[in-house]
């Protein structure tokens, strides 16, 4: 029983050394942006949460417009609209033509929480074009 909970520990305690040192490694937030959608590419949605949330928080756009994302579909996180129409709009407001293109298609359907508001689709739609 004892070599059992032995093991279990160092098993335990490898992976959480592992863990940080799969996020560990990222100097410049562009390389931490990319190891997070090199996560969330892999499924591995928590560690890109992680990644992606401190960056998102400092007002990234790709981070913000990623955990819309996430958000959107339940991936790492417990599905929640508001969350989703939140990051997206902090993305587009910062000019990411993706956000502004999906709030424009949220509010044209009235989906995720926001009202049919042809008049904002309308005018996050011509953002997103003006954005490439």
């Amino acid at each position: 029983m004892k070599l059992t909970k032995t093991l279990l520990t160092t098993a335990l305690f490898g992976a959480s050394i592992f863990s940080f040192q799969s996020t560990a490694w990222a100097d410049t937030p562009e390389q931490q942006f990319q190891q997070g959608l090199t996560a969330y590419e892999q499924s591995n949605y928590q560690t890109a949460f992680k990644l992606w949330l401190p960056l998102a928080e400092q007002g990234d756009a790709q981070a913000q417009g990623g955990l819309g994302m996430m958000y959107e579909r339940g991936l790492g996180v417990k599905q929640d609209d508001f969350e989703a129409v939140n990051w997206y709009r902090k993305a587009a407001e910062q000019g990411d033509a993706d956000a502004q293109a999906i709030l424009g298609f949220l509010y044209l359907l009235g989906e995720r929480g926001v009202q049919v508001n042809k008049s904002l689709a309308k005018e996050w739609f011509g953002k997103a074009c003006d954005n490439g």
